[in-house]
Formats: C-alpha cells, sequence, structure tokens
C-alpha cells in the first residue's frame, strides 16, 4: 500500500524540474522573508519609542497590494509566462536590493534626521515605495506559480501531485520564513542593522540570475506550461479584439444620431446606460465582480480576515516586542519556531485533507487556531512584561498550526472550483483583499501607536478571527446542511460509557 500512494502521486515528467521549481521559489521567498522580518527593525530603530514609522510603512505596502492586486491579476492573465517570470524576477529583485541601499544610507550616519532632514524623509520615501514594488512583484510571482504553474503542471497527473506541490510550495515559504528571521536576527544582534541590510541587497544581487535559469529550466521542460501560456496570450489578443469590434457599432450609431428632441432623450438616457456599463467594464470593477459571484467567495474572505491581525510575527508585534526589551535573535529564534509549526502544518495537512476532505479540513483547522489564540488574549493580564511576551509568542506559534493548514484548504478549494479563465483575476482579487485588510492592521498601528496600548490590538484581532471561523462555519453549513456529525459523537460518547 505504501508504494502504490507514493505512485499515485509520482509525476511522469523528470522530478528534477520539480526541484528546480521548489528550489527557484526558495531563493525569491528567502529574500522577501529577510525583507518582511527585518524592516519593523530598522524603522524601530530609526524611531524609538514609535510603532509610528513601522505602522506607516505597513500603510504603503498593504495599500498598494490592496489596490493594484487585482490590476495585477489581470496583467499576469494577459501576459505570457514568459513575461511575468522575467517582469517578476527583475523587479522584486531590484527593488529589495534599491530598499537595503536606502537602509544602509540612512543608518550609517548616526545623526542624518537632524543633520539632513530633506535626505532622511527622501530615503524613508524610498524605503517605502521600494518595498511596495517588491510585495507586487512578489504577489505576481506567488500567482504565476501558485494560482497557475501548480495546476497546469498537475493536471493529467495522479490525483495526490496538486495537494503534495501545494504543501511542498507552502512548506518551502515557511521554511524561509523559520531560518530567514533567523539568521537576520543573529546578523542585527551579533554584528549591526547596517550588515544585515548589505546582506539583503547582496542576496538579492547573487540570486536573481540563478532564479532566472532554474525557473526558465521549469518553462521549457514541461510543454504543458507553453501550450497554456500560448493559449493565455491568444485568448487575451481575441479578448480584445471583441471589445474594439464591439465598441465599433455604438460609436456609430452616437455619431448619427438625429437632433429631434425625442432621439436626443433616448441618447442621454442610452449614454447614462453606457457610463455605468464602462464603470461596471471597468479592469479593477470587473475584477472585484468576477471575484463576488464565485463559490468560495466566504472561505476566501474567512482567510482574508485573518490578515487583520497583530497576531503574527509581523511588523508591529516584532517592533513592540524589541521595544519591550526581547533581542532581535530571540525574536527571530521564536519566529523561527512558528514556523517550524507551520511546516509540520504542510506535513498534517494532505493526511487529514485525504481522510476528512478539504472542506472539513478548513473548518477543524480555522477553530484550532481560535482556540490557540486565547493564549494569546490571557498574556494581556500577565503584569511581567517579559513574560506576557512570551506567552504573546507561544500562543502566536502554537496557532500556526491551524492557521497554515486553513490557509492550504482555502487555497485548494479555490483551485478546484474557480474556473480556469478566472484564476488569475480571482487569486489577484484574493490577494488584494487580504492586503486591503493588513492595511487595516497598519492603520490601527498608526492609530493606536503607544506600544503600552498593545493589548488593545491584540482584542481587536482575536474578534476578527472569530469573525473568520463563523463565517467559513457558516459555508459550511451551507454546503453540508451540518457542522459536526452528532449521532457519531453520541455513539463514541456511549460506548466510553459502557467501556467504563
Amino acid at each position: 500500500m505504501p508504494l502504490l500512494s507514493e505512485e499515485r502521486s509520482t509525476p511522469s515528467f523528470p522530478s528534477s524540474l520539480l526541484i528546480y521549481l521548489y528550489v527557484g521559489h526558495f531563493l525569491a521567498r528567502w529574500g522577501a522573508r529577510m525583507w518582511e522580518f527585518s524592516v519593523g527593525l530598522y524603522m524601530i530603530n530609526v524611531w524609538p519609542d514609535s510603532l509610528f514609522l513601522a505602522a506607516v510603512y505597513g500603510v504603503v505596502e498593504s495599500a498598494s497590494a490592496a489596490f493594484l492586486g487585482p490590476v495585477i491579476g489581470q496583467w499576469v492573465d494577459k501576459l505570457s509566462y514568459l513575461q511575468v517570470l522575467q517582469v517578476w524576477l527583475l523587479s522584486q529583485n531590484l527593488s529589495f536590493m534599491v530598499a537595503g541601499g536606502a537602509v544602509i544610507a540612512i543608518l550609517v550616519p548616526a545623526d542624518l534626521k537632524s543633520a539632513n532632514l530633506t535626505a532622511f524623509v527622501s530615503f524613508i520615501i524610498l524605503i517605502n515605495v521600494s518595498g511596495a514594488v517588491g510585495v507586487l512583484s512578489t504577489l505576481a510571482g506567488t500567482i504565476l506559480i501558485e494560482r497557475e504553474w501548480v495546476i497546469v503542471i498537475s493536471e493529467g497527473q495522479p490525483p495526490g501531485v496538486q495537494t503534495k506541490m501545494n504543501s511542498i510550495l507552502r512548506r518551502i515559504d515557511l521554511t524561509c520564513k523559520l531560518f530567514a528571521p533567523a539568521v537576520t536576527g543573529f546578523i542585527i544582534s551579533f554584528v549591526s542593522l547596517t550588515a544585515s541590510a548589505m546582506t539583503l541587497a547582496l542576496w538579492n544581487i547573487l540570486s536573481i540570475c540563478l532564479q532566472y535559469w532554474l525557473l526558465m529550466s521549469v518553462y521549457n521542460g514541461i510543454p504543458a506550461l507553453k501550450e497554456i501560456s500560448q493559449k493565455r496570450v491568444s485568448r487575451s489578443s481575441a479578448r480584445d479584439q471583441d471589445e474594439i469590434t464591439s465598441a465599433h457599432p455604438e460609436t456609430a450609431r452616437l455619431l448619427s444620431s438625429d437632433v429631434n428632441d425625442l432621439e436626443r432623450t433616448e441618447s442621454s438616457s442610452s449614454s447614462k446606460g453606457n457610463m455605468i456599463e464602462e464603470f461596471l467594464n471597468l479592469p479593477y470593477i470587473s475584477a472585484w465582480r468576477l471575484y463576488l459571484q464565485q463559490d468560495v467567495v466566504l472561505p476566501g474572505l474567512a482567510l482574508a480576515l485573518l490578515y487583520f491581525t497583530v497576531l503574527s510575527f509581523g511588523t508591529l508585534m516584532t517592533a513592540t516586542l524589541e521595544w519591550e526589551g526581547l533581542p532581535a535573535y530571540v525574536i527571530g529564534i521564536a519566529r523561527g519556531i512558528s514556523a517550524t509549526i507551520g511546516i509540520a502544518a504542510t506535513f498534517l495537512y494532505p493526511i487529514l485533507q485525504s481522510q476528512i476532505s478539504t472542506l472539513r479540513t478548513g473548518l477543524w483547522s480555522i477553530w484550532s487556531q481560535w482556540t490557540c489564540l486565547l493564549v494569546c488574549v490571557a498574556s494581556i493580564w500577565i503584569k511581567r512584561k517579559i513574560t506576557s511576551a512570551y506567552v504573546l509568542m507561544g500562543g502566536v506559534a502554537a496557532s500556526r498550526l491551524g492557521l497554515w493548514m486553513f490557509d492550504l484548504s482555502v487555497i485548494q478549494q479555490m483551485q478546484d472550483y474557480v474556473p480556469e479563465s478566472d484564476r488569475c483575476v480571482v487569486g489577484g482579487v484574493q490577494n488584494s483583499l487580504q492586503s486591503f485588510l493588513d492595511l487595516m492592521t497598519y492603520i490601527m498601528g498608526i492609530v493606536i501607536s503607544n506600544p503600552q496600548d498593545f493589548w488593545i490590538l491584540i482584542m481587536i484581532s482575536f474578534l476578527l478571527v472569530t469573525l473568520a471561523a463563523i463565517l467559513y462555519s457558516l459555508h459550511v453549513y451551507h454546503l453540508r446542511k451540518h457542522l459536526l456529525h452528532f449521532e457519531k459523537l453520541l455513539v463514541l460518547f456511549q460506548w466510553n460509557v459502557s467501556s467504563s
């Protein structure tokens, strides 16, 4: 049986190509995770005793992804895989190089803020803009690899290939989340902040060529990727041509309309209708309309709500822990432990998914995350600051098991139930929604910027996770007409009573 199950999940193409895909994904994610962890530490050191700069950076980064996410999804849908790959890798690596250089320019002079305020503000703006570009580039790469290539590569393969690829890609991301902060934290603690910024810039300079070669090898080695890429470009060209053709009769009708009062009224009424139709067909609006028509909109919304939280090792929580006196390497290790638990979720998810289905795995996962976050709420009432910080980190780390299984569950539902022609657009909107709610987290951080009031952010975050769990439960109930098999629980209870 083990040999049979292994055979079922083995693809028909050379396994070395999947290794190339995974290594290329690892290189791209490592640089992004280094920046994600260190930017909060850079900002809290530039402006001590305030979360303001860290929150402003989060607002800029999240807002760019929130408002441009659907556009990025449509852009990925229109271009060939090769074009997306080239633009993604070049813009992501270049933006993180520039961001690292700007950080060095701020940190090397001891008193740049007081000596040259204009230069200081300029570098802060450059850091924010470069970080935003990096996030948008990473979003394009995520859509390309996770929403497109995984499905195309696994199509026609044994059933277990898609689940296995999803789990491995998420495992790689979490591995980077484990080791990149730990390495960066040690560099910051035992060398300097400047050294960590230099390491970030050098990493992106050295890795870009290797990333491109690895992913191009995958593209050239799997014929289905080229075929689907050409079909997508042809479909996009045909769609654009249809839009131009359909616009001509309308233009001709407007130009040839008579000037009598009745026809003017009809023309005015028609123009209003056309204006509404044109508004609804704007790329951004049409993308959201398409997303809201999907059957998986409630799971998508539930997943997005989990981004409206400070209960993660993100910029705000990292900056707060630094303010409370925890060394950077301790925070990095804690984040690494959190990621390790998340990696365990990628091993557990395929087992649960095969036993109780994707839908029910999501239900158990979201409520297990909610249960672990009760520990974070309890940390508010611990008076000793350092102890409270450790309890908070423990609760957040434990909750990652449920979080990442839920993430995998929702992603697989979107892969299975969103039509092929809509995948990129829906993926862009999903990431946009997640970024918008992430943006709201940083706006909260600006409004409540005193680290002493971080407990308020903890409570708001917990309530939003509760809302996410309820929304997903409603989705499950709508499909299955029940949440739990109470009759099975009753039988189990009766068996325990009789055996005792």
